[in-house]
């Protein structure tokens, strides 16, 4: 499929869905080699390919104030326009589309599944989605006509031109900021941190819910200094009720000679968020403690308490009011409840 994402160049094609800015000559493609310029447009090789498709707990995304409970049919494509040498997911993020066995699915296919699994949302995940646009906002197009919300897990490196077609219809995204520095961003993503800012500053300004995670690597991105700078960027301009995840690294892809996160650097990161003013903080991948817990913070009530992927207690009224001392809790949409994950 062409891209709609696209102006002519007198050596070439530019793509100008994310800040890359591609020039393509003629028979080349991009960062994410998932766009080639054939013939003087630029051919989008990934629309419609799907690499995996399965029914997950929200809360796996990870969102936790967005329809708490509910499922969201995840699908994937081929590519990303970073080059992060943790990736968990390196086997779809890192191929190209000619090496990994994908099946076409039309938009209308992928939403009359959602429907078909009591899906509340699509999830656009596990490889980055941005780079797959036009396939997006075909498929949320059609989501929203059946009253399916649309989730982006998104590195957030996306031009916001290009993203302002789409915006409209996302009604969540989990934003993973790699780190709080210009540096390491440009030596281990190849990518320029402002512009993920920015564009999560626009999906926050443009009524998307927004969360934030960052994976902390002990030695890469760990320095407190850091985190605190981060939290307070949040605080001011995307606002103190602003969900983060703060999630712990294992050994991955090109960085299997770095050691898992201790659990204590992560705990000293979520008391560093707090104290600089964020209400909802929360720590992924450590079992048990309640820190995947919502907490109320007026009372410091735990008032949706989860274990893993699943809701074990909730302690909010109709209304999202904590029950103990009325605290309004910003969770969007009612919890839904399909038993356990």
């Amino acid at each position: 499929m062409e891209s709609r994402y696209t102006q002519v160049e007198e050596n070439g094609v530019r793509c100008t869905i994310c800040p890359h800015q591609c020039v393509l000559a003629e028979g080349k493609r991009g960062i994410c080699y998932t766009k080639e310029n054939q013939g003087g447009k630029i051919i989008d090789l990934s629309y419609g390919r799907i690499s995996a498709l399965a029914v997950d707990p929200i809360e796996k995304k990870p969102l936790a104030h967005f329809y708490p409970g509910s499922l969201a049919l995840s699908i994937s494509s081929i590519g990303c326009n970073f080059t992060c040498p943790w990736c968990q997911n390196y086997g779809l993020s890192m191929s190209k589309i000619d090496d990994v066995h994908t099946r076409f699915m039309e938009p209308e296919s992928v939403v009359e599944i959602a429907l078909a699994q009591e899906c509340t949302s699509i999830a656009y995940t596990y490889n980055e989605p941005v780079i797959n646009l036009n396939y997006i906002r075909d498929t949320a197009e059609f989501a929203h006509e059946s009253d399916v919300k649309n989730v982006l897990v998104t590195n957030g490196y996306t031009s916001i031109p290009a993203f302002s077609d789409v915006v409209g219809y996302i009604d969540a995204a989990n934003v993973d900021w790699k780190g709080w520095n210009p540096e390491f961003y440009r030596k281990h993503c190849g990518a320029d941190m402002y512009k993920v800012v920015d564009a999560t500053e626009y999906m926050n300004d443009n009524d998307v819910h927004v969360e934030i995670t960052i994976l902390v690597i002990p030695t890469v991105n760990d320095d407190p200094d850091e985190i605190r700078g981060m939290a307070e960027y949040i605080r001011m301009n995307l606002g103190p009720d602003t969900p983060l995840h703060i999630s712990r690294f294992f050994p991955m892809y090109k960085f299997q000679h770095l050691p898992p996160t201790p659990v204590e650097t992560l705990m000293k990161a979520k008391k560093i968020a707090l104290e600089e003013g964020l209400r909802y903080v929360f720590v992924g991948n450590v079992r048990g403690g309640g820190e995947e817990d919502t907490v109320c913070p007026s009372c410091g009530e735990h008032v949706v308490k989860r274990r893993g992927y699943t809701i074990i207690d909730w302690s909010l009224t109709s209304d999202m009011l904590c029950s103990k001392c009325g605290e309004p809790i910003p969770i969007i949409g009612q919890r839904e409840n399909h038993g356990s994950f």
